[in-house]
């Protein structure tokens, strides 16, 4: 059986947010299967991580800015912002789909692992997932 269900994420600011909680409330998961997330967004991306020390989200932004920095020259796609084309490059890096095994009726992460929504935008809005669980 297949279950579908589109997901609207509240506003974040620009940095790597935990969404796990929010996942796991706004579905019936089965006994046993799988969980596909999957972000209908070009400019953000989803990836599981540590989700104890808050000073891991810190670095994720960090390191990723530095890698993809805001106003490069080289840039050619500048019309939404200076904020814009390096949110694309960092969503491709980073990935747009996660896939969760479901166990015993709940998500089957590690003991220090969360969803993340990472936000590249600085104020990129509502955030729409598509969830879909197959069991």
């Amino acid at each position: 059986m297949i279950q579908q269900k589109q997901l609207r994420l509240p506003e974040q600011r620009r940095g790597f947010h935990l969404i796990t909680t929010f996942i796991e409330s706004h579905l019936d998961l089965p006994e046993t299967g799988l969980l596909n997330l999957f972000i209908q967004h070009t400019s953000a991306g989803l990836t599981i991580n540590e989700n104890a020390d808050p000073s891991v989200r810190v670095d994720f932004e960090t390191i990723l800015t530095n890698m993809v920095p805001e106003n490069r020259p080289e840039y050619t796609h500048t019309l939404e912002g200076s904020d814009d084309m390096p949110s694309h490059i960092k969503s491709s890096l980073v990935g747009c789909s996660l896939n969760i095994p479901i166990t015993n009726g709940r998500l089957n992460l590690g003991t220090w692992q969360g969803i993340y929504l990472c936000e590249f935008r600085n104020f990129g809005g509502h955030r729409n997932i598509v969830a879909t669980v197959y069991s």
